[in-house]
């Protein structure tokens, strides 16, 4: 994995990147939406490499000093998209007579969401001292998924 003396950018600096670029592209999301999902890995993968590019390339050279490539993988979580940030009915009575009352609700509860199971390993040959990988998962319990992504850099 990649360490502070390998990595082309602070490893803090590489969480916020990524964060801001998939915090940006579901900005609008309100859940998981599978006919979204390609547009929604293009552009997180297309905001980090421009800003990675764009931070790890030398002032005044012409060329990157790294060769990058991105994966971004967005988890559904086991949950039906209709019950994300509802309420829960908390009654556990169902006599005739309580139906014609209304439920007492409380909120979904933070951890509430069931997860699906997920490795992933990824493994290469290459100059240990210069090129790397980095990994990060960024949480999107509120909106009923996960991404994961993977940032490979070689030097050149």
């Amino acid at each position: 994995m990649a360490t502070p003396t390998n990595s082309p950018l602070p490893l803090k600096r590489l969480e916020q990147i990524t964060t801001d670029a998939c915090s940006s592209t579901l900005e609008g999301a309100e859940f998981y939406e599978h006919p979204k999902t390609k547009q929604w890995n293009e552009a997180i993968i297309q905001k980090i490499l421009k800003a990675v590019l764009s931070e790890a390339t030398p002032s005044g050279a012409t060329a990157p000093a790294y060769k990058f490539a991105a994966n971004s993988i967005i988890v559904q979580h086991v949950v039906p998209t209709s019950q994300l940030n509802k309420t829960t009915s908390t009654s556990t009575d169902t006599s005739a007579a309580a139906a014609t009352t209304e439920d007492s609700t409380t909120p979904a509860k933070k951890g509430q969401a069931g997860r699906r199971g997920m490795h992933s390993a990824t493994g290469g040959y290459w100059n240990e001292k210069t090129d790397g990988m980095w990994s990060f998962k960024f949480d999107g319990e509120e909106k009923g998924l996960d991404v994961v992504v993977m940032l490979i850099w070689i030097a050149l």
